[in-house]
């Protein structure tokens, strides 16, 4: 494990005194509050009770207008639809609230989702052809297409008509089509910036169902919407809160059609509270698995089951994404202890700010969550590559403080094709110019990153003594949930702590134990620190703990836990 810098986040005081007063919440919270920037209290305090009414006008975004003209007359005059998905959580749930809302406004739609390694990432030419001989005269994108000049000028051709909906980041022109919808777009006013692909699909669906008279049917996509921006991992602020937020109260609340329900019940989630962890490490990794092992069809198709009467059918599809789910970590695992060795053994690739690491036949459904892994492990950007028939495919992760998009595009020369974020993207090139271009994407990040740009910070909200945990306080972070991107679980030191019980392993990777301040004991919990087990034990008697609060329930009953982030 890397050593982090511990670092307390500011907070203007004054501000969190104000906020306490005006909201009647505690000190803690208030300045939880401010550090996330919500030190306005109208803010706050929509933050704190958000409500689907504070979804904007969708109209307001830019390509809207045209985009539900367009939709109204195709389902008006009986044109065959297609919405054009992506294989990730977010273009699955994008795809599934869109075709069900045109369908239920009388549309004939279909929809296609590219299956990952034969039709490749986003709108292509070729997909064209294919719905054009299907019959299909529109075509919708979601969570994909900003970027699909050459798609979008063949669909022309072919004279099938194109909404492209999306929240990547665009080139200087957009596609050709008849409308595009993404808050990205350079001239598009829209407040929040932040959306997920399924957040702008989403506000289609809040669109189309306003001009309808049926804004009644919106709150039953917001589930699902929740599912894919939480998987995103986008800020957690503004709509995307709302939508995170309620989707998840609808989703331990139910009732749910027939295909979700069959989803969570193979998690063993029905009947529970949902929150962002069951999003995020058992329904979105089992949604995933589809598009990266085999065809994302099988979960599109079980979140669209709506009858009672596919009962059966929907158990069946859930039981193949549990298949494809333990597929993937197997190959997940054998790619990571092979990354890993280049890196930890290979100097030109370990020894580099940005770590290119490239395997022949690997699986590209899963080079993602290996980059992934290589940042946590060793705190540098990374970008995965599986080399098949001389072209490399690669998945790209970074940090905190590097633009890995704007690094692509420093090197667009080099490559094929490319697109995505700051902090995640994809690419594709011949794989004779890998070294070129590990070469050439770390002569861009040495010119930007400084040395102490590679050491992680572990960014503190404040000092919370054990005895500063109050019921009040508990209360007050459950309200701040779901918690990710732009409103972090909050993280609180103390000390000293001492160690009373334990640490003992747990599964060979985890350590757990008992602590103890001011005569109160806390259970608490460090995730993949074995390593740390000797160092703990040694300094047993009086330690600086950094933390997180969780609340657990076993059995019906709820406790409390702590989540060690860190300690000296």
């Amino acid at each position: 494990m890397i050593p982090r810098i511990w670092k307390t986040q500011p907070c203007e005081e004054g501000a969190a005194d104000r906020l306490a007063r005006e909201l009647g919440v505690s000190a803690i919270t208030a300045r939880l509050l401010v550090i996330r920037g919500l030190g306005d209290v109208d803010a706050a305090r929509r933050f704190l009770a958000p409500s689907l009414d504070q979804l904007l006008d969708p109209f307001r975004l830019a390509g809207m207008e045209q985009a539900v003209v367009r939709l109204e007359r195709a389902i008006a005059q009986g044109e065959r639809i297609a919405v054009h998905g992506d294989y990730d959580v977010d273009g699955i749930t994008s795809t599934v609230i869109l075709r069900r809302t045109l369908e239920l406004l009388g549309g004939d739609v279909i929809h296609f989702v590219p299956e990952r390694l034969r039709d490749g990432y986003g709108l292509q030419p070729a997909t064209f052809e294919r719905l054009k001989a299907d019959g299909v005269q529109l075509v919708v994108s979601v969570d994909c297409g900003i970027r699909a000049a050459e798609a979008a000028r063949h669909a022309r051709a072919l004279g099938i008509d194109l909404i492209v909906t999306d929240h990547h980041e665009p080139d200087d022109e957009l596609p050709d089509a008849v409308a595009v919808v993404n808050p990205k777009r350079h001239d598009c006013g829209y407040p929040d910036k932040n959306l997920a692909g399924v957040g702008v699909a989403l506000k289609l669906v809040q669109a189309l169902c306003a001009r309808a008279g049926r804004s009644a049917w919106v709150p039953g996509f917001v589930k699902v919407a929740a599912i894919g921006t939480l998987a995103d991992v986008v800020p957690l602020v503004g709509e995307n809160r709302v939508i995170a937020k309620i989707g998840l109260q609808m989703l331990s609340k139910g009732p749910h059609k027939v295909g979700l329900r069959a989803l969570l019940e193979a998690c063993s989630l029905a009947g529970k509270t949902i929150d962002s962890y069951h999003i995020s490490f058992m329904l979105a990794p089992r949604i995933n698995a589809a598009g990266r092992m085999s065809t994302p069809d099988i979960a599109a198709r079980l979140l669209l089951a709506s009858d009672d009467g596919l009962e059966a059918e929907a158990r069946a599809l859930a039981g193949q994404l549990e298949t494809e789910n333990t597929r993937r970590r197997a190959e997940e695992q054998d790619i990571v202890a092979k990354a890993r060795k280049v890196v930890e053994t290979d100097p030109e690739v370990g020894s580099r700010s940005v770590l290119v690491v490239a395997g022949e036949g690997w699986h590209r459904g899963v080079i993602g969550i290996v980059a992934s892994k290589l940042v946590d492990q060793f705190y540098r950007p990374a970008i995965v590559l599986s080399i098949e028939d001389g072209v490399a495919h690669g998945s790209c992760r970074s940090i905190p403080g590097f633009d890995m998009l704007g690094a692509l595009e420093s090197c667009a020369a080099m490559l094929s094709r490319f697109g995505g974020h700051r902090q995640a993207a994809g690419l594709q090139m011949e794989s004779p110019r890998i070294r070129e271009f590990r070469l050439a994407v770390n002569a861009h990040a040495d010119e930007r990153l400084e040395p102490d740009d590679l050491r992680p910070r572990l960014w503190l909200d404040g000092p919370l003594a054990f005895g500063g945990i109050t019921d009040r306080v508990v209360a007050e972070l459950a309200l701040m949930a779901p918690f990710g991107p732009a409103n972090p679980r909050p993280k609180f030191f103390t000390s000293p702590v001492e160690v009373v019980d334990g640490p003992r392993r747990l599964k060979d990777r985890h350590l757990k134990m008992t602590f103890r301040q001011d005569g109160r004991l806390l259970r608490a919990i460090h995730w993949n620190a074995a390593e740390r087990e000797a160092a703990l034990t040694a300094q047993r008697a009086a330690v600086e703990l950094a933390y997180t609060l969780e609340e657990n329930e076993f059995r019906g009953e709820k406790y409390l836990e702590l989540r060690v982030e860190d300690f000296r």
